[in-house]
């Protein structure tokens, strides 16, 4: 960006500074629900692998503990 141009677009710079924000929070929403579904994803893992009778009772305790308090930590709870 040149000096001239830098002058004449200053006036636009905080909307430019919005739009930035606003991309930022978007990326972070997009991050967060890409989580969320791979730990219900997860969950869902666990559910088919104890009606398959391959994980005892106990193991799929632990590891849906596990998955539940990453889901907290998420979200911010």
């Amino acid at each position: 960006m040149g000096l001239l141009t830098g002058l004449l677009t200053l006036p636009l710079a905080p909307v430019r500074g919005v739009a930035w924000i606003a991309e930022q929070v978007q990326e972070q929403a997009e991050h967060e629900r890409d989580d969320r579904e791979a730990l219900i994803e997860r969950l869902n893992d666990i559910a088919r692998a104890r009606e398959a009778g391959e994980l005892s009772e106990e193991q799929c305790a632990a590891m849906e503990e596990q998955i539940l308090d990453e889901l907290e930590w998420i979200n911010g709870d």
